[in-house]
């Protein structure tokens, strides 16, 4: 699926009216009222009553906020409910409370008719499935929000199974993100204060995940990519991907027979402690961060198993974060700058990792980040809890609104989720052991002769190639001046919304003066032409009723 950015049309509401109706008598029922007024979407809750004989629910307005919006979000089904989960993940942006209640959102699917699987595989692969399996289950394995698993054979005996993405899903999906953009556009256009925590900019984020989840063959390359990484290394296992037998809304890959992370019954029966699996566990994921710049972004205990021979699997590559090496050099800087105690070096490398959303107070920034390095400064490295350092860093940057970019959260929210799971299955470990190494080698490799020259070398090569552009680029500016089609882009903020609003007042202006000339065409003929008076009557009438109706709205607006 082709990701394309979402942009505002309010005429998605009433398009989408019966989605729309169900997402405002949830906020209703919720306690959100306030919410529902204020952006206007009380009228498609009466409108679907009168067309649905819709009956109100007392809302829920006794319990938390937090826990509101989180019922509110499992209500509204799958979409919300992911939505609401990659909120989770933006402590820089959203609160406390409200965050740590989003974490306990569930997905509850129940999986779709097995002849409806076996339909859109035969599609898929252009074959029935009695030829392209030796046998498949028609049972599901496993069922997700997005699709769901049965478990097969090859015909070479080797055990398969199959990931089938859920009929529609795309269409549904598509839907409901329509309209979250249009409630966030309304959302920052009627709250200016809901700019700082960027409603907009969460729905694009969120878009971007769900679309690239919903795209299997991005996930089956994903799968064989770490396949490929990892093939050399005994402690990690990659599910091997079946190419003949993955297209479109299929993947294939071989089965994968072993104990849950979580099973401590299971565990204890494999030729290695569970000190030393989780110690793998925490090796591999540094890896595949700090060495190759790519990691799975899901690590909960769900996708990993423990196979006999105590080596891991982890499964389920939907969820795969990049790790750009300017950014893997701006967390070693942090790192390191806490360990140093320079906090003016700190507070660089904080400005270069987020984007701020206000003024910074540096002073403020400073002391705050002083007051960091003071709880860290002296700890080895291999005695600080990871998971607490980066809440405790990603707290400050949310509250001086500095928002932190989606790869490095998905990295901060990775290691949280790793160092909870290591921590249970050995509470002697840190997480923060198995860093040191690439933390240090990272730095030292900076300095090597070789990445000096490499990094002169292409600072000297985009040095050139401006000064090989400037002529030509000076050159055409002039002769854009001297020609007069020199033009400046000025972006007025808000603008749309005044554009919106001087429309409405043309609108009913013009509706206000036909109105009027039909009133007084129609009393005249009435009054002068008694012979007219079959046509003129409902035309006074209709009119009248127009009038009423625009009176009516312009009292409800609440703006005379």
């Amino acid at each position: 699926m082709q990701e394309k950015p979402l942009d505002s049309n309010p005429l998605r509401l009433l398009r989408n009216l019966r989605r729309s109706r169900e997402i405002v008598t949830v906020l209703v029922n919720y306690g959100f009222d306030d919410l529902v007024d204020q952006l206007g979407l009380r009228r498609y809750l009466r409108f679907g009553r009168r067309l649905l004989f819709w009956k109100r629910t007392e809302p829920e307005i006794k319990l938390t906020r937090a826990k509101r919006i989180r019922l509110a979000l499992e209500s509204l089904g799958v979409t919300f409910i992911k939505f609401g989960q990659v909120v989770s993940t933006r402590p820089d942006l959203v609160p406390r409370d409200v965050v740590n209640e989003l974490a306990k959102l569930q997905e509850r699917v129940p999986s779709f008719p097995s002849e409806t699987a076996i339909e859109i595989v035969e599609r898929e692969l252009d074959g029935s499935i009695d030829t392209l399996f030796a046998e498949f289950d028609r049972k599901p394995l496993a069922a997700g929000s997005l699709g769901q698993v049965h478990k097969a054979r090859h015909h070479d005996g080797t055990e398969l199974v199959v990931k089938i993405k859920r009929p529609d899903i795309d269409r549904v999906i598509e839907q409901d993100l329509s309209l979250m953009y249009e409630l966030a556009t309304m959302i920052e256009r009627h709250f200016p204060d809901a700019e700082v925590f960027d409603p907009v900019g969460l729905v694009n984020q969120f878009s971007r995940t769900i679309r690239r989840e919903l795209q299997f063959m991005r996930e089956a390359r994903s799968t064989d990519e770490f396949y490929r990484l990892f093939q050399d290394d005994a402690t990690l296992y990659v599910p091997k991907i079946f190419w003949d037998m993955t297209q479109g809304d299929i993947i294939t890959m071989e089965y994968i027979d072993g104990y849950r992370i979580d099973d401590d019954e299971e565990l204890k029966n494999l030729p290695i402690s569970p000190h030393d699996v989780a110690a793998n566990g925490a090796r591999i994921f540094m890896k595949m961060t700090f060495e190759f710049g790519i990691f799975h972004a899901d690590p909960h205990p769900g996708n990993f198993r423990v196979l006999p021979d105590g080596s891991l699997c982890l499964i389920d590559y939907g969820m795969i974060g990049v790790l750009e090496e300017e950014r893997r050099d701006l967390l070693v800087d942090m790192l390191l700058n806490v360990a140093k105690k320079d906090t003016a070096k700190l507070v660089e490398v904080v400005l270069n990792i987020g984007k701020a959303k206000r003024a910074v107070d540096h002073q403020l920034l400073r002391a705050d980040l002083r007051d960091f390095i003071g709880n860290y400064y002296g700890i080895p490295l291999d005695q600080i809890s990871v998971g607490k350092m980066l809440t405790d860093f990603i707290n400050i940057l949310a509250i001086h609104r500095i928002r932190c970019p989606v790869d490095i959260m998905l990295l901060i929210r990775a290691l949280i989720t790793l160092e909870g799971v290591a921590a249970r299955m050995a509470p002697d470990l840190n997480i923060a052991q198995e860093m040191e190494p690439y933390i240090y080698q990272i730095s030292s490799e900076r300095y090597h002769p070789r990445a000096i020259t490499n990094r002169i070398w292409s600072e000297a090569c985009s040095l050139s190639k401006v000064m090989h552009d400037l002529p030509e680029q000076v050159g055409r500016t002039l002769g854009k001046l001297s020609d007069d089609e020199l033009r400046i882009h000025l972006e007025h903020k808000g603008i749309d919304h005044l554009t919106t609003e001087m429309d409405r007042s043309g609108n009913r202006l013009a509706i206000g003066m036909v109105m009027s000339s039909l009133i007084l065409a129609s009393a005249i003929t009435i009054s002068s032409d008694t012979r007219l008076v079959y046509v003129s009557i409902p035309i006074f009438m209709m009119s009248s009723l127009l009038g009423i109706w625009l009176i009516y709205g312009v009292f409800r607006s609440g703006r005379l």
